[in-house]
């Protein structure tokens, strides 16, 4: 079997039951090309709906005004609503649990106002070394916000010498060292850098049994791997919407709360007035009553232009069905890799695939060895977007709902090209 066969690569694509739903999306074409798109894993394509959708709002708000907030095809006063049941497929809450609210790491802040209450011995937080640095920067200001050092109280955990994944027992062990001093672990559920993803449900679990409070960002998980946040028994998490999720450049984010933190009205929690109890919100109460569910952590009424992409992404996961969506994910991760070992053995070229085979969604990481930015460069114009780490790491990241099997192939004789004739 060649795998750089375009037979083999059009039969993948004919069995390919998800082929259909690449037709829901704008494909870019720059240059004259129409290019072959890797990077879901920082911006998802635009769905086609996604225009209709804004449209219709902003057809609503030129028809009805204020009025719209109660009288817009899909009214604004429960916008936030519509999401719901979706997105809790998505990441495995119940409804209850979830909310589409402003952005990442303004939501961390938000929820670790409420579950970073450092006391006593425990002041300290549990994170990956290296983390995006937005989620480093939110948790060291965490700290020095409640007048601590983050060079005493943040545990770092990373790779060992030589190797590129965190091992979950170097978790457990930082757990065992330290777990009467932490007060909370919160790290990324899928590594941005190597794409590993962690085994949540064990580490929560073993975390929650030394008395740590959980949180994990999801802007990587959500949307690309199976998540069961409930089942799990997470306290919070928080993702963003623009990458698998295909809502748009710095779209509105979500978060989850367990359940069991529902309905606590003495939580410490930065409050407004959409997170008030929707039956005397107009009335305009002094006293904060928290809604008993999730929506407790809102604060303003919903950006509604914004939201619309939201809904037609999630119209299509729906339609598409997740576990759908993971397997085609394992079949085109698995090409991909098949592709870049031909690849290397076809140009006798020293290249690491640093994401690991079995804890992985849909990103690929590739180690360069020997070769710089003018690959990276050759390949962009050429027509592959992909995404460029420094100091020699290519990310991609096909993507079940619009990459193919042929994308894939494509990209593999654009890259043995470059390697031939360097």
């Amino acid at each position: 079997m060649n795998v750089l066969d375009p037979a083999y690569a059009a039969s993948l694509d004919a069995a390919d039951s998800l082929r259909a739903f690449r037709d829901e999306f704008h494909i870019p074409v720059i240059n004259g090309k129409s290019t072959l798109y890797f990077t879901g894993n920082s911006l998802g394509l635009m769905p086609k709906l996604a225009q209709t959708y804004v449209e219709e709002e902003l057809e609503d708000w030129k028809n009805w005004g204020v009025e719209g907030h109660f009288h817009a095809r899909r009214p604004w006063m429960p916008y936030h609503e519509f999401f719901t049941d979706s997105l809790a497929n998505l990441v495995g809450g119940k409804p209850e649990e979830v909310v589409v609210m402003g952005s990442l790491t303004n939501n961390l802040h938000l929820l670790m106002v409420s579950f970073f209450r450092p006391s006593g011995k425990r002041t300290k937080i549990l994170c990956e070394a290296k983390a995006f640095p937005s989620d480093q920067y939110a948790l060291a200001s965490q700290l020095r916000f409640h007048g601590l050092d983050p060079k005493e109280h943040l545990v770092e955990i990373g790779p060992r010498d030589g190797e590129h994944h965190i091992r979950k027992e170097d978790f457990m062990a930082a757990i065992d060292q330290h777990g009467d001093e932490i007060a909370l672990m919160m790290v990324g559920g899928v590594n941005y850098y190597t794409g590993q993803v962690h085994d949540m449900k064990t580490l929560t679990a073993y975390a929650q049994n030394k008395g740590i409070i959980v949180g994990w960002d999801l802007a990587h998980g959500a949307g690309n791997v199976e998540l069961h946040l409930h089942d799990w028994n997470v306290d919070f998490a928080a993702w963003c919407h623009y990458k698998y999720i295909n809502s748009g450049p710095g779209a509105t984010a979500g978060y989850f709360v367990h359940e069991r933190h529902h309905g606590i009205t003495d939580i410490p929690r930065f409050e407004g007035w959409w997170g008030h109890d929707k039956d005397t919100r107009f009335t305009m109460p002094e006293t904060f009553k928290p809604i008993p569910t999730a929506e407790a952590w809102q604060l303003s009424n919903v950006p509604v232009m914004a939201m619309a992409p939201l809904r037609a992404s999630l119209d299509l996961f729906d339609r598409a069905g997740l576990e759908n969506l993971r397997e085609k994910s394992k079949k085109l991760t698995s090409y991909l890799q098949q592709v870049l070992e031909e690849v290397a053995l076809a140009s006798d070229s020293n290249f690491e695939i640093i994401t690991p085979l079995d804890e992985r969604g849909a990103q690929i990481s590739l180690l360069v060895h020997g070769y710089g930015r003018p690959l990276f460069d050759y390949l962009m114009e050429e027509g592959v977007i992909a995404d460029w780490r420094e100091p020699n790491v290519i990310r991609m990241a096909p993507v079940p709902l619009y990459s193919s099997f042929e994308d894939i192939r494509a990209f593999g004789e654009i890259l043995l090209t470059y390697l031939k004739n360097h």
